[in-house]
Order: structure tokens, then sequence, then C-alpha cells
């Protein structure tokens, strides 16, 4: 096929230096085009590296009658193994049932409002509108609920990269496989009374919206809970950098999150999250808007650069060198998670600045004028005015 009869808007397997060749068999060009470093990865890369993105558009919606949900485990994304996330949306008056987990449950409310209830092990009870921005943290075996006030949309995390939520522990499905008899006998009524409770798990369901919450709080014997199930991280201030900002929320701040730690993290189209690494566990992400790459060295010569967009899924095993980097002209929204009580990470730039200057010299082979210039404070989120991302330019 001549050049003039290729069609310039297909991307090609075709790096700058001429290494590739043209593609014209079966293939998907809007993936493709989704993920521009696999088509034609950097110089850089090499090595065997797992898959480290997923998008939740590649999963199966469970569609019910007051929202839906859908789930990123290690049965779609195997290697991470820590943490595993269910995107969800709740209907006005839309409920996700009483239940609980085996695991925790971290929450980012994406938008919309919903209340969630629960109750601990001493009776103690908590309920709490969330709005966007909002966090929730229920620990493992504590009984809970949410039900929508308006359209909703969130994000469920659990400390654990098997969970399901399909496979949490349902009032409706406990009800359904427990003789009247023994219902009767717990409750001190007729069995009658349980004649027409559900036949299994009803998961999600439709009701009415919920009055004001004044209304439909209940006094407990025992009082409230004391620490509190909800954070309100947007009010939290951000710690602002020349390429956007972070926002860290762990057992510091929210003192009931015990086995997840996190960061919401915005990056400047030009920004780029610095180079780094967290010595505490793997990092699992999710972007909520934006164009970006990443790359990540697991050492040994191996690196592997891969692009995401909003609704995906990142993420990076322990202690391995990588950046995130904003490729698009908007600005990235992402969270970084950790099945952790704390957030810790480790500047590459940093590193190099408080190590004496000629062991770094001699190391990477570079100059003292470089050196000596580099930042001694970490910049969680980098931008320097004459960087331009270039795609082409591998």
């Amino acid at each position: 096929m001549t050049d003039d009869k290729i069609d310039k808007r297909i991307p090609q397997p075709i790096r700058s230096d001429g290494a590739g060749a043209l593609d014209l068999g079966p293939r998907n060009v809007l993936r493709d085009l989704q993920n521009p470093d696999l088509l034609v990865p950097p110089k850089t890369d090499a090595g065997i590296v797992p898959n480290l993105r997923f998008s939740f558009s590649d999963t199966s919606m469970i569609l019910k009658h007051g929202g839906w949900s859908r789930e990123i485990t290690v049965r779609e994304l195997p290697i991470a193994t820590t943490l595993a996330g269910v995107n969800m949306s709740l209907t006005a008056g839309g409920v996700r049932e009483l239940h609980w987990h085996k695991e925790a449950e971290w929450s980012y409310m994406i938008l919309g409002r919903a209340r969630i209830t629960a109750v601990d092990q001493d009776g103690r009870n908590f309920i709490a509108d969330v709005g966007p921005g909002d966090l929730w943290y229920f620990p493992p075996g504590i009984p809970h609920s949410i039900q929508g006030l308006e359209h909703c949309e969130f994000l469920l995390v659990f400390d654990s990269g098997d969970f399901s939520d399909l496979s949490t522990l349902s009032i409706s499905d406990w009800f359904a496989h427990t003789p009247k008899e023994v219902l009767s006998a717990n409750f001190g009524v007729t069995a009658s009374t349980f004649d027409d409770r559900p036949k299994g798990q009803l998961y999600i369901y439709q009701s009415e919206v919920p009055g004001p919450l004044e209304t439909q709080a209940v006094q407990s014997p025992n009082g409230k809970v004391p620490l509190p199930f909800k954070f309100e991280m947007l009010k939290q201030p951000p710690l602002e950098f020349s390429g956007g900002s972070v926002r860290i929320v762990d057992s510091t701040v929210f003192k009931i999150s015990k086995t997840v730690a996190a960061a919401l993290v915005e990056v400047k189209p030009g920004g780029m999250r610095e180079l780094h690494w967290h010595p505490n566990n793997d990092e699992w992400q999710y972007y909520l808007t934006g164009k970006a790459r990443m790359t990540v060295f697991l050492g040994d010569g191996t690196a592997r650069t891969f692009d995401y967009m909003a609704g995906d899924v990142g993420y990076v095993p322990f202690a391995t060198g990588h950046y995130i980097q904003n490729t698009g002209d908007e600005t990235v929204w992402f969270l970084e998670m950790f099945k952790s009580d704390r957030f810790e990470d480790v500047s590459l730039a940093q590193w190099m600045a408080l190590t004496p200057r000629q062991l770094v010299d001699s190391n990477v082979n570079i100059s003292s004028a470089f050196t000596k210039n580099i930042r001694k404070e970490k910049e969680p989120v980098v931008s320097f005015p004459p960087y331009t991302y270039k795609p082409k330019n591998n």
C-alpha cells in the first residue's frame, strides 16, 4: 500500500526513529487511540511487566431496580492483590441494603448525595449524609447501609483484592435462609410475620427517599460511635505545588480508617506526579478525570508505560518507582490508595538532594551543576514551563 492510501488519522505502531511498521490487519483503532504508549512504547520500556491497568468500562454491570454496580478485583486485574474496587450508583431512594463484610469498606463520593448508617459491636450507632468528595469507612464486620438521597455515584474500596460485593453478608439473604420458626423465636413474634420475607439477597432495591436526617436518627441507649465513619475530604486544605495539589487522608486525620490510606491528587495540564515510590505497600489508583500515562520501573532493567483515563484503575507493585504524567489538556484528578493506616512516599529528587553530591554525580554520571540545584523538599506534583508532553517523541 502506498503512503498516499494510508489514513493519517489512524495511529500506526511506528516510532519517530522509524522502528515498527504499518498495522493493516484487524484492529480496534479506538483502543489504540486510547493507549498510545502501548502502541508505540517509549524506548526506555523493557522486559516483562504484568498488566497494571483495567477500566471499569470493561467490566460487567449488575443492574437492579434502584441502581447498579461493577467491580474490579483480582479476577479482572490479577496483580491487584491488596485492594479491590466497586463502582456503584443509586437512584433517589435506591438502597444498598443492610449488610456487612469480612473486609473493611472505604468509599469516595463521586457525585450526588447519599445517607449512610451503621451500628458497631457495642450497640453505638451512626447516621450521616454524604456528598461529593466525602469519604466513609466501615471496619470489618460492622453492619451498614447506603441510600441515595438523589441520583448518586461512589467508589467503594475493600482491603482484599479477591473481594466480591456479591459475596457479602446481607440481611435479606440471612432472613431467606433462616427457618421462620427460628426468626419467630429470635424476635418474639409469630412465624407468619415472616411469610413475605425476601426469597434471596436483594443487594440493591428501590425505596422511598428518606426524610431529613433529624427525623430519621434513632437514639441508642449506648450512644453514638466514638470515631465518626465519615470524613469531609474537600474541607481539608490541599498541599499546593507547581503542578497541582495533594490531599492526604490516613488514620492520622481520619481516625477510624485503620486499613486504608489515600491521597486525592490534582495534576494540571503540563504537570506530573514526581518520580517516587511507596515504602509501605502496593498502590491502587482510580482516575476521576483527564488523561495520563504512568511508567512503572520494577528493577532489573524492567519498565512499562500504561495510559489512563477517567474510570480506569491503575496499580503499582510495592516499592516500585513510577510517575503519573498529565498527557491531555484538562486537569487529571486521581486517587492513590494503600492497604495501610498511613500514607508514605519517597521522592527521588529529595533522596538525591540529601545524599552527598559527589556520590550522586559519580553514580548517575551527571554534572554537579545539576545535582547542586535539586530540590531538598518534596514536591509531589511538579511542572516546569519549558517542558511540554509530546507523545510521538519517544
